[in-house]
């Protein structure tokens, strides 16, 4: 092997990175050059199918980095790709909020979702680093992201029932205010050059699907706010965090069309959420109590699975047979 491929890149030899990175590159380009070069309507079934497809190819990167790197790294993957999975069924919640407020056609949603998911590669890439350089200099760093984790998980409990409001974000209202949009769609296009009616000069505006795009990954930098922090929790080596939140999110396009056509039956899944985030955050001073370096991973995956699944199976349950929530509760 070449001595450059050798060469420490935050922890981890290049050749990892350039691992990591091709296998990425290589899923995006399948997935919109071959899979969906053009717009359509994604059903139910092949959402399942290409969701079913990201978290095999996620967990398999998992079981090559338990093969190459070691047995408790492969289960800290593991557990950090369930828990940045997991909360992102929440981000999917509040997506389909801003598709249903724009009235975005479900043939161009993927498209807003595929582009989305290449700024939160750079975003998330910026947050973990920042994340990782914090921790590496501060190391009381993780006891503030653990108390802002169990903050945030009692937080969504309590607003576990408050609906997420487009009309008021400030981002939006910005935009509006300073650039020019278009009143209507433009086909998939978020830019386009027009004339002025009142001047009759070329003008360029963008369309309501650009303002999606921007609310979209406004929402995962928010939803990262905790993710992030999470993982950390469970282990602050920067290759296995920053891996497992992308080959999470990679499959979130695939998964959100599959729920955002039964959220109503999630309607129980935030309080679960909520419970990981508590749970992450307060195991690390758990650990502190038991005098031990920190939680095995494989209890943290092991209650983590269980907490979703009762918020999943309580949520099925409870809206089983079409009843809606509010009459259950």
């Amino acid at each position: 092997m070449p001595e450059f491929l050798l060469m420490d890149i935050i922890g981890k030899p290049l050749w990892m990175w350039a691992t990591f990175l091709t296998v990425v590159i290589v899923l995006l380009a399948f997935d919109l050059g071959v899979l969906h070069r053009g717009s359509k309507e994604i059903g139910v079934t092949e959402s399942l199918l290409l969701s079913a497809f990201y978290i095999t190819m996620g967990l398999a990167f998992g079981a090559w980095i338990w093969w190459s790197i070691g047995p408790q790294e492969g289960l800290e993957y593991v557990t950090g790709f369930v828990i940045e999975k997991s909360l992102s069924m929440d981000n999917i919640f509040v997506i389909a909020m801003i598709f249903g407020y724009f009235g975005i056609p479900r043939a161009y949603q993927y498209r807003v979702l595929f582009w989305g998911i290449l700024a939160v590669i750079v975003l998330r890439g910026l947050m973990i680093g920042i994340g990782a350089a914090l921790v590496q200099q501060f190391s009381w760093v993780l006891y503030v992201f653990a108390a802002f984790l169990v903050i945030t998980g009692v937080k969504m409990i309590i607003a576990a029932d408050q609906q997420y409001d487009v009309a008021s974000n400030p981002i939006l209202k910005f935009i509006r205010k300073h650039m020019r949009v278009t009143d209507e769609l433009r086909g998939e296009r978020f830019v386009v050059k027009e004339t002025d009616p009142k001047t009759g000069k070329v003008v360029t505006a963008v369309t309501p699907l650009f303002l999606v795009l921007v609310l979209v990954n406004v929402a995962d930098v928010i939803f990262a706010v905790d993710s992030v922090p999470a993982i950390f929790a469970i282990t602050t080596d920067t290759y296995i965090v920053f891996t497992s939140n992308i080959f999470a999110i990679l499959g979130l396009r695939a998964l959100y069309f599959a729920l955002a056509a039964m959220i109503d039956r999630f309607a129980y899944l935030k309080y679960a959420l909520a419970s990981v985030l508590i749970f992450i955050g307060s195991k690390i001073v758990v650990a502190d109590m038991l005098g031990i370096a920190k939680i095995p991973p494989a209890v943290s995956l092991g209650v983590t699975f269980a907490i979703l699944a009762v918020g999943i199976f309580w949520s099925l349950w409870k809206t089983r047979g079409g009843e809606k929530t509010g009459e259950t509760a």
